[in-house]
């Protein structure tokens, strides 16, 4: 009996752990699910950054209306000219630390551009404009 009982112990003992090609299957696993979620994280966010430029936008143009009718209906020469109407009374960056590009285009017509991530003119996604004109 006692051989049994024996045979029996190393039989458990060797169940007992994982095999390696066990562990790299998990691991596996588990990388692809980080990679997966990773890609969706980094797409979230840059949805974040272009709702926070549309905002901004959004916010320049309200400080730009203040100052027009606090200056008889004439537009800002520059973004500074608005600060004292945002809240906090500075002129943000956009969401990738470029400034924001304000011009007259007639007497009473202006326009708020982020160039996007890349801070360039034109481009697609991220990249892509973001103008006063869209909102």
């Amino acid at each position: 009996m006692r051989t049994n009982v024996a045979a029996h112990g190393k039989d458990r003992s060797r169940r007992a752990g994982f095999t390696l090609i066990e562990l790299m299957v998990v691991v596996s696993i588990i990388a692809i699910l980080a990679t997966t979620a990773g890609v969706y994280l980094f797409g979230a966010l840059d949805d974040a950054d272009v709702a926070k430029a549309q905002s901004e936008i959004k916010a320049l143009k309200a400080g730009v209306m203040a100052y027009m009718l606090k200056n008889n209906r004439r537009l800002p020469e520059s973004l500074e000219d608005v600060s004292e109407f945002m809240d906090p009374p500075k002129i943000p960056l956009d969401p990738w630390g470029n400034a924001y590009i304000y011009t007259k285009e007639t007497a009473r017509k202006y326009k708020i551009v982020s160039m996007g991530a890349d801070g360039t003119q034109g481009g697609d996604g991220i990249n892509a404009d973001i103008s006063s004109d869209e909102f």
